[in-house]
């Protein structure tokens, strides 16, 4: 996906997270985030959104911490993550394409890394949101197309676990895989599990102890620890292990 897209995306779902959010209300519980009140995931996602624009428009070359707003509440803290949102969209749209900064993830550039970060991560937390919603009156959630949720896999499991903090390990190395039903053939990967960081590739290589399958948008949700696997084939506990041991 193309950086444009991938800003479009951040604008179009940290849209949705505010109006889901306003409705539902911050003493509302999110369902999909066992603990967190609405106001806790406004808190955080607006502290990531400033956090990650940060980066862009200063330049930033180190990590920085999440700035702390929990004085914040009700009407004055969605306003706050609605400022901080639009300024994140803002910012990307208007970054020079050869802007320098910190990234923590491979990518073609930090400004391209930025675009998908935070499109995937306000993507997430948008459905978050929505969980907090009652579904009888709002119906169900806002789609995510195939082809965003495939990104949003790749991203996740060549990216984020990828990284020596993944805690996806195993003393006896265990192979699984990962098929989107509805995204063509090559939206498959596989992941080798060692005492290493799990090891991801596009493809199906080889056998596979287990199979993660089911669509991308459903497949995308549930490896986010958001919904149950679709589908599981095969040796059902190295899907619990992957579920206990993958959180992020």
């Amino acid at each position: 996906m193309q950086i444009a897209e991938h800003i479009r995306i951040v604008d179009d779902e940290g849209q949705l997270l505010a109006t889901a959010a306003e409705e539902a209300g911050v003493d509302a519980k999110v369902s999909t985030c066992p603990g967190w009140q609405v106001r806790d995931l406004l808190r955080h996602q607006g502290a990531v959104h400033r956090w990650a624009t940060s980066y862009v428009a200063e330049g930033l070359q180190e990590r920085r911490p999440l700035e702390d707003r929990s004085d914040l509440d009700g009407a004055e803290l969605l306003a706050w993550y609605r400022e901080g949102h639009r300024r994140l969209v803002d910012t990307l749209t208007n970054a020079r394409p050869d802007v320098d900064c910190w990234a923590f993830l491979p990518a073609p550039s930090p400004l391209a890394f930025w675009a998908r970060r935070q499109a995937h991560e306000t993507a997430v937390h948008r459905v978050d949101a929505e969980s907090a919603l009652n579904r009888a009156t709002h119906g169900e959630p806002d789609p995510i197309t195939p082809e965003f949720a495939v990104d949003g896999i790749d991203e996740l499991l060549t990216g984020f676990h990828a990284r020596g903090r993944s805690r996806v390990r195993s003393d006896v190395p265990r192979t699984l895989r990962v098929r989107a039903t509805d995204a063509g053939t090559d939206a498959v990967w596989t992941v080798r599990i060692t005492q290493d960081p799990p090891a991801a590739e596009r493809g199906a290589p080889g056998e596979a102890e287990c199979e993660l399958s089911g669509p991308a948008a459903r497949l995308y949700l549930a490896l986010w620890n958001r919904l149950p696997f679709p589908e599981v084939t095969g040796d059902r506990t190295l899907a619990a292990f992957w579920r206990e041991r993958s959180g992020v």
